[in-house]
C-alpha cells in the first residue's frame, strides 16, 4: 500500500475520529472498494505502538436482482480474505409494490445493517460528491422542501449509533484514479447502465452535460444541500420548545394552537410531528389534506388520511399518527372458556382466570360463547339507569373511535354481555347467586 500521506486517507481519519469498531456497506463495487481500502490502511496505522487497534467488518447483501449477484458475493469474500477483514453475506427479498426496485432494494440494505449492527460499531458507507449531487437533484425532481433538499449528511443518528459517510466530499473521478493507482479490482454492475431509472439517468446523460458547463457543478449542489440542512437544524431547534408543548404523553398533536399559527410554521410543526413518530417527509400536498380533511372536518365526523403503512385520526381535539388496523367488524370468534383465545392482529390473549380479570355472570349450558368486535345499537350498562347508543356509550366512556373496533366484546348466544376492559352490561351483571367467572384481557406489548 502506498503512502499514509494521501489526501483520501487524511480525509479519512479525520471523518473517522475516535470511532474504532466499524461495520462496511461493501458492495465491491469501485467507491466501497476504494473505502475499505483506506479502511484498512487506516486500521495498519492504528496498529503501531502508540494507537488503538481497530476492529474493521464488512457486511454484502445480496439482492438477487443481477445474474452475476453470486459472483459478486464471491469477489467480495476474496477481496475481504487478502485483506484480513471479517466478512460476511446477507441475502434479501425485496418488497417493491410501494416505492420501485432502487428504493426497496435501500430500504433492505439499511434494515440488514441494521439488525447487524454490534454495540459500540458505527455503520460507513460510500457514498460520494456525485451521488450527493444526484440525491440533491432527485430530491428537485420531486418537489421536496429543504428537509429532502438537504440529501445526505455526512454523519446522522441510525439504530443507536453512527451513520458516517466519509466520502461525500469526493468526486467519483478522484476514486477512480486512487482504485488505479492502487491497482485495486472491483466488481461493474450492468443495472447501472439502465437509464430506465432516474438516477442512472441523471448519471449517464445529465450530471456530464452539467460538469461540462460547469466543472465545479457537484460542489456547489453539495454546498446548498449543506446550507439547506443547516436550515432544517436550525428549525428544528427553534421549533422544539412549541412541538413539546403540543405533543401529549400518547404522542398526539393538539390541533387549537396550531389553528392560531401560519399555515407554513404549522407545516413545520406538523413535520416534525411525524419525523419523531418516524413516518416518511409528506408532501405538502398531504399536508394541506391532513389539516383540511381530518384536523378540520365537521365535530361528529371520525375522518382518517391514509399516509404510507399509518393514517391519520382525530380525536378529542388531537391528531393521532396509527397504524392501518385490521378490519374486524363481522369476525366471530366461538371461545372455550376452558382454554386461552388468541385474539386477531397482534391484540392479545383471553383467559378466564379465577382473579384479575373483569367479573361476569357465568353461561348457562346453552349458551354459546363468542367474541365479536364493532357493537352497534342501544346498550344497557351496569351503573346506568338508562339505555345509550353505543357511539355515545363509547364517548361518554372516552374510548377513542379506533379502539372501539379493536375491543373485544363477549357475547353468549347473541346477548352482548361485556366489552372487555371497558364495561358490562345488565344481561352480563354477576349476580350473588350466580358463579361468576373472571375474564382477563392479555394485551400484546405495543
Amino acid at each position: 500500500m502506498a503512502s499514509n500521506h494521501d489526501p483520501l486517507l487524511t480525509i479519512l481519519a479525520e471523518q473517522m475520529g475516535q470511532h474504532k469498531k466499524i461495520l462496511l456497506g461493501f458492495s465491491g463495487g469501485l467507491d466501497s472498494t476504494v473505502l475499505l481500502h483506506l479502511l484498512v490502511r487506516l486500521r495498519t496505522q492504528s496498529q503501531q505502538p502508540n494507537g488503538e487497534h481497530m476492529a474493521l467488518r464488512a457486511i454484502h447483501i445480496h439482492h438477487g436482482l443481477n445474474p452475476e449477484a453470486d459472483l459478486w458475493v464471491e469477489h467480495c469474500r476474496q477481496v475481504c480474505a487478502g485483506w484480513q477483514v471479517d466478512f460476511r453475506t446477507e441475502k434479501v427479498e425485496l418488497n417493491t409494490r410501494q416505492n420501485g426496485i432502487e428504493a426497496a432494494a435501500r430500504n433492505a440494505r439499511y434494515r440488514v445493517f441494521q439488525r447487524e449492527l454490534q454495540l459500540g460499531e458505527v455503520l460507513i458507507t460510500a457514498q460520494h460528491l456525485d451521488d450527493q449531487a444526484e440525491t440533491f437533484l432527485l430530491a428537485l425532481k420531486r418537489g421536496s422542501g429543504p428537509a429532502g433538499l438537504s440529501s445526505m449528511p455526512a454523519r446522522m443518528p441510525f439504530a443507536g449509533t453512527t451513520l458516517i459517510r466519509p466520502l461525500l466530499n469526493v468526486s467519483r473521478a478522484e476514486l477512480e484514479a486512487y482504485a488505479q493507482a492502487q491497482k485495486l479490482q472491483w466488481v461493474e454492475d450492468d443495472s447501472n447502465q439502465d437509464d430506465r431509472y432516474d438516477r442512472n439517468f441523471l448519471r449517464l446523460h445529465i450530471m456530464p452535460l452539467l460538469n461540462q458547463r460547469w466543472p465545479h457543478f457537484p460542489q456547489a449542489v453539495s454546498r446548498s444541500a449543506s446550507l439547506c440542512g443547516e436550515q432544517e437544524q436550525l428549525l428544528d431547534e427553534l421549533l422544539k420548545e412549541s412541538l413539546a408543548s403540543l405533543v401529549t404523553s400518547e404522542g398526539a398533536i393538539s390541533i387549537p394552537p396550531l389553528e392560531n399559527s401560519s399555515e407554513a410554521k404549522r407545516n413545520a410543526l406538523l413535520r416534525r410531528w411525524l419525523n419523531q413518530r418516524g413516518v416518511k417527509m409528506p408532501a405538502r400536498e398531504q399536508l394541506q389534506r391532513i389539516w383540511s380533511e381530518v384536523a378540520l372536518a365537521r365535530r361528529d365526523a371520525e375522518p382518517r388520511f391514509r399516509l404510507g403503512h399509518d393514517e391519520i385520526r382525530r380525536y378529542r381535539q388531537q391528531l393521532w399518527l396509527l397504524p392501518q388496523y385490521r378490519d374486524l367488524a363481522g369476525l366471530i370468534l366461538e371461545w372455550d372458556l376452558r382454554q386461552a383465545l388468541m385474539l386477531p392482529d397482534g391484540l392479545g390473549t383471553l383467559l378466564c382466570t379465577k382473579e384479575d380479570g373483569m367479573t361476569v355472570r357465568k353461561p348457562t349450558g346453552n349458551e354459546q360463547v363468542t367474541i365479536r368486535f364493532g357493537v352497534q345499537g342501544n346498550i344497557n350498562i351496569v351503573g346506568r339507569q338508562h339505555a345509550r347508543h353505543s357511539k355515545k356509550l363509547w364517548q361518554e366512556l372516552g374510548v377513542a373511535p379506533w379502539l372501539r373496533e379493536r375491543t373485544p366484546l363477549l357475547y353468549y348466544n347473541e346477548k352482548l354481555i361485556a366489552a372487555l376492559g371497558v364495561f358490562i352490561t345488565k344481561e352480563g351483571q354477576n349476580l350473588p347467586d350466580n358463579a361468576g367467572i373472571s375474564v382477563l384481557w392479555k394485551k400484546n406489548m405495543q
